[in-house]
């Protein structure tokens, strides 16, 4: 029985090619009623996104609060679902799946939350907390379950696993909370991993620990992981590519050091130059954020959404039609009238 469970375990580690998640032209509205009838609107929290994720691919998709990212993140997880477009995943849009498929689904995708402390049942142990979605799952076998267990654990760098199991989440600190749930994640073997701004609730102590202990799981795992976040400065120790999204859409893919080195659309220039720096010597620079504020989801501005801040705008073009993804070099795309 050992030996079966150990070779279920390695045999979703094998390198596969190809894409994991294809996201194509997705919608995600959520409509307005005045005084509970009458339809008052939409809110446009995803307009019209697109991407290809490949097998063992990071992607990391950066925006101010309230561009979408969060949304995005939750109709991947089939937590919204879409208004337009689909999400394939493996080749089975997860729109078209019933209640049995998409626990199928959701067994393969892990989810990582910002709040490692409320993520946690309060009243749970670690080893309960870990075991519960194997139980969920139909994992019959206690040795099983106390094998992966042990396996998350370790993997995460939590031990001795027998301490650590029997210790309720207020007993840990921030840290190991976010290793608890990150292993929790894990414990299913899941070919693709969703972050929710894991480490923005940590100390800055421990903030890049838990980011090179995810990569090396990516890497030994060949994970697929998308990583939302608003902190540009933590992208390059953890994504290969990156999408930045304004207003509901992507306006700007691109290799991670080709976008923090040559960045394209004026909004990602704003987003570079509102980045803290460590840098003493550049405390009294002078640096340019668009003036206003980001646009209403409900009536988003005609042409591209940046243009009412933009100092670039090309009038009777930028403020009457929406401009395409252009291609800036390889694999850099950009969403703006500057690159026609």
């Amino acid at each position: 029985m050992m030996q079966a469970n150990t070779l279920t375990i390695e045999d979703t580690t094998e390198t596969q090619n190809g894409t994991v998640l294809s996201v194509q032209d997705l919608r995600v509205w959520f409509e307005l009623r005045r005084w509970g009838f009458g339809h008052a609107g939409s809110v446009r929290a995803v307009d019209g996104v697109s991407f290809d994720l490949g097998y063992g691919e990071a992607v990391a998709v950066v925006g101010e609060s309230g561009c979408g990212k969060s949304t995005l993140m939750k109709a991947i997880l089939g937590l919204h679902l879409p208004t337009e477009g689909d999400i394939v995943f493996e080749d089975t849009a997860i729109s078209t799946l019933g209640s049995r498929r998409m626990q199928w689904y959701r067994s393969h995708v892990g989810y990582v939350q910002q709040d490692p402390f409320g993520a946690l049942p309060p009243f749970f142990t670690v080893g309960r907390i870990l075991e519960e979605p194997l139980i969920i799952n139909g994992i019959k076998s206690s040795t099983e379950r106390q094998e992966r267990i042990r396996r998350a654990l370790t993997e995460v760098k939590l031990t001795p696993v027998e301490e650590v199991t029997v210790k309720f989440p207020h007993m840990l600190s921030g840290g190991q909370q976010q290793r608890v749930v990150i292993a929790r994640a894990m414990i299913l073997q899941p070919k693709m991993i969703v972050a929710d701004e894991p480490v923005s609730m940590l100390d800055a102590s421990i903030r890049v620990e838990i980011l090179k202990l995810m990569r090396a799981l990516q890497l030994s795992h060949n994970l697929a992981v998308i990583y939302i976040t608003h902190d540009l400065s933590t992208v390059r120790y953890f994504a290969e590519r990156i999408f930045v999204m304004y207003a509901g859409q992507v306006v700007e893919k691109a290799l991670v050091d080709d976008l923090l080195a040559n960045p394209s659309h004026p909004y990602t220039h704003a987003l570079l130059a509102a980045t803290s720096d460590p840098d003493a010597a550049n405390a009294e620079t002078f640096r340019e954020v668009p003036p206003g504020e980001p646009p209403s989801l409900v009536h988003p501005p005609t042409g591209c959404r940046f243009h009412p801040r933009c100092s670039h705008a090309i009038s009777g073009l930028c403020d009457t039609q929406e401009p395409p993804e252009f291609d800036i070099e390889t694999a850099h795309l950009s969403k703006c009238w500057l690159h026609r």
